[in-house]
């Protein structure tokens, strides 16, 4: 069982060392995407699947790793996945697919989930994003350079239009 306490403390000692360079740019020149998300829903999985779609006919590069929460069914293998299982007691992360994640410098991350994860929010923390998007949230204030606000019954198609909506719009 990971410690809330923990991983809230360590995610804002990542805050604090992460030095990569961060800005939002020109979303026409924009290359990489990286989308992060936990899974928890089929529609979540659909919505998660339509943006990739959007962003690759846009001609984005769009990588995507998801967290599998513990009771929770994978209802496709499509993306990399990791669970809590790939997490020390001590809330080092040893999987590689998920180090690899962190250390790649996408030009936009997406971090798509309704309610904040302390799991995913040590991998924004960590993360080398040039700019990271997230829901609004206070919480999510120190770890993401941009956040969109949507309306409580908005659901996760509404985050995504506007995740997509808003980044589209730097240009």
């Amino acid at each position: 069982m990971l410690s809330k306490k923990l991983l809230t403390h360590k995610a804002k000692g990542f805050v604090k060392k992460n030095q990569a360079p961060r800005s939002s740019m020109n979303y026409n020149q924009v290359n990489d995407i990286g989308i992060l998300f936990s899974i928890n829903s089929v529609q979540k999985h659909e919505q998660i699947k339509h943006l990739i779609k959007t962003l690759e006919n846009d001609g984005k590069k769009v990588e995507v790793l998801a967290f599998l929460p513990k009771n929770q069914e994978n209802h496709e293998f499509l993306f990399d996945f990791f669970t809590a299982k790939e997490i020390t007691f001590w809330g080092n992360i040893e999987s590689d697919k998920v180090k690899s994640f962190i250390n790649k410098s996408f030009d936009y991350l997406f971090y798509i989930d309704e309610e904040s994860n302390l799991i995913l929010r040590n991998i924004l923390a960590q993360s080398k994003a040039k700019c990271r998007v997230a829901k609004y949230d206070e919480e999510n204030a120190l770890y993401s350079e941009m956040m969109v606000q949507v309306p409580k019954d908005g659901g996760i198609k509404k985050l995504v239009e506007e995740m997509y909506r808003y980044t589209k719009l730097l240009s």
